[in-house]
């Protein structure tokens, strides 16, 4: 496996964990994966900081390990430059399927692999 595979893949597992009900409701563990600069573009168009997410991660949708989780499909990615990683994929999610695209940067070894940007466009029913 060259590097930017072995990059691309470990950004996906970033991504993947962050689906995960249990780190969703953890601040801490969530916290580990979001760069402190993170800024997301939600579906609904609501813009979201770092702390703004951390403080409301646990009560959004998905982070409930008895209510409905995510699906990923179609994750791909590229490295952009060294550090520097562009993940485009779609989610459903009670029944709403989504467009996703994420930045993920490495600043060192010692924080790894976190997402910087986030990015989410809801799909109407019938778009392919």
């Amino acid at each position: 496996m060259d590097g930017a595979t072995d990059d691309v893949n470990q950004a996906i597992q970033g991504e993947l964990l962050l689906m995960d009900p249990r780190v969703r409701a953890s601040r801490e563990r969530a916290a580990r994966l979001l760069d402190p600069e993170f800024v997301e573009v939600g579906g609904s168009g609501r813009r979201w900081t770092y702390e703004e997410m951390l403080a409301e991660l646990a009560d959004h949708e998905g982070s409930s390990a008895d209510g409905p989780r995510y699906e990923p499909s179609e994750i791909s990615g590229v490295l952009l430059a060294p550090g520097l990683v562009h993940l485009t994929f779609e989610t459903v999610l009670g029944g709403r399927r989504t467009r996703r695209s994420s930045i993920w940067r490495k600043k060192d070894q010692t924080a790894g692999w976190r997402m910087y940007y986030h990015h989410a466009t809801r799909v109407p029913p019938g778009v392919d």
